[in-house]
């Protein structure tokens, strides 16, 4: 069985898409997920991704990591199935679909700058030298020193495998302030287990955990991720933290064939 897929990234944070609105991809076969994503044995990717039909909704996302396994909310990923879905005329400026933490509002502009509703967040976790809240995925937040010269590969593993987040683990972020309300971030994602260009929930979550910390004194944080810019806007009512928008491109890169063996 032939399925064309398509390249797409965001600040790098790249995906393999596939259009599933016919279900005839194997969502269960991890190996074959995780083939798909490998950099040197398939196409390479930090994550695949199908777009599905949903009644009531634009599309569906579903999103894996590389490793072959559902997981929960990519920010960058539903960014660039925002361009995707674009891209076949599923919508025309403005999209709802629903992904795995729930309903999500879209728009994407002219030049591919996708303006993507996350969660609401309403519990934030701050200790003495990290925070942690979800903002559709789990995200620790950590400042640190000369972020350019930090181990965030070996570091960041031995804080998502320590006793801190269990079995579940958590994507751990690094957090370098810059100017009032510029941060520099680094992320270390489970589930691709490595150190990634960009992660949009961790931007989305270092941006809140910032302003939160008072560390930034507007509700529009800038961060400058490995692979380009991303800007998080949010409102705050009584402490919680609504209308939160990751804002940054997402780029078609190419599209292929590849043909999947019938089971």
């Amino acid at each position: 069985m032939n399925f064309t897929f398509y390249k797409y990234q965001g600040t790098g944070n790249d995906f393999v898409i596939l259009d599933n609105r016919l279900n005839v991809f194997p969502k269960n076969d991890t190996n074959l997920i995780k083939n798909i994503c490998d950099r040197r044995f398939g196409i390479g990717a930090d994550g695949l991704m199908l777009l599905e039909n949903q009644e009531g909704y634009d599309f569906k996302m579903v999103y894996y990591n590389s490793d072959g396994n559902e997981s929960t909310m990519c920010g960058n990923g539903g960014r660039c199935l925002v361009a995707f879905a674009n891209k076949l005329k599923i919508f025309e400026k403005d999209a709802n679909f629903i992904a795995v933490d729930g309903p999500h509002y879209a728009k994407i502009s002219h030049d591919n700058i996708v303006s993507l509703q996350m969660i609401d967040v309403n519990k934030i976790e701050t200790h003495v030298d990290y925070t942690f809240l979800n903002t559709g995925s789990p995200h620790h937040i950590q400042l640190v020193k000369n972020i350019d010269q930090f181990d965030v590969k070996t570091i960041g593993a031995q804080i998502r495998y320590s006793d801190l987040y269990g079995k579940q683990g958590s994507n751990i972020n690094f957090v370098e302030q810059v100017k009032e309300n510029t941060f520099r971030l680094r992320t270390y994602e489970r589930g691709v287990e490595d150190e990634t260009l960009s992660c949009g929930t961790g931007a989305t979550a270092a941006a809140i955990a910032m302003y939160h910390n008072k560390l930034a004194s507007q509700k529009s944080i800038d961060l400058l991720v490995q692979g380009g810019h991303l800007r998080v806007t949010f409102d705050v009512d009584k402490g919680k933290y609504k209308n939160v928008f990751l804002i940054g491109p997402a780029q078609f890169v190419f599209s292929g064939t590849i043909e999947i063996p019938n089971k």
